[in-house]
């Protein structure tokens, strides 16, 4: 796996994760072992979406080539600032198309899985997220949706419909976590170093 010399990655978390997650450290590991570390990212994402989406914008501005790599609400949020930032591309993993309605019915006091943080999930919370929301696509070639059906979450099919004009790989079963993450990452540089081709797509969704 070669890693772009001229980019720089975001891993981006999901809702109520942290840089702690299993993919935020497989992602860790992959970059430490080739000793890159200083071209990844991982931050960790403040409760409200204005403060989370604050702080990301601030990194995206700070780099050059940014490919982001967005999980679940990180997906979501990556989607944002790719159609915002030309010099930004992302990788969405089992991404949330529209989490002011997911979320909606969760309101009330909610738990951080990984730090053990208590916070109040909001009506605030859902407002900022669906000024986030884009209704439809601009720029779709900056992405590429990395989905699995078996998602227990999310309905994959709702990714599927938003993104069908981004590069997708949809493969049968696995889970929200997305199974066998760590094997897509040298698809992820492909698709940073703009090397991913038809071929490729097609052989990872028959996984």
């Amino acid at each position: 796996m070669q890693i772009p010399s001229d980019t720089h990655f975001i891993y981006i978390h999901g809702f109520n994760s942290s840089p702690l997650s299993f993919k935020a450290q497989q992602t860790i590991a992959a970059f430490t072992e080739l000793d890159a570390n200083s071209k990844l990212s991982v931050p960790a994402l403040p409760n409200y979406p204005a403060d989370a989406i604050a702080l990301l914008v601030g990194l995206v501005k700070r780099a050059g080539n940014v490919v982001l790599i967005g999980s679940s609400l990180g997906g979501f949020y990556a989607t944002w600032l790719t159609e915002n930032y030309s010099h930004c591309r992302a990788v969405l993993v089992n991404p949330a198309v529209a989490p002011h309605k997911l979320l909606a019915g969760m309101l009330g006091v909610t738990q951080n899985y990984h730090t053990g943080e208590r916070y109040e999930l909001t009506l605030t919370h859902m407002q900022q997220l669906e000024a986030l929301f884009l209704p439809e696509l601009q720029h779709p070639e900056r992405l590429l949706l990395m989905q699995q059906q078996g998602d227990e979450t999310l309905d994959y099919r709702d990714a599927v419909g938003y993104y069908k004009s981004s590069a997708q790989i949809v493969q049968p079963g696995g889970s929200h976590a997305f199974d066998g993450f760590e094997t897509m990452l040298p698809l992820i540089m492909d698709f940073a170093a703009g090397k991913l081709d038809p071929v490729s797509l097609t052989q990872a969704s028959q996984v």
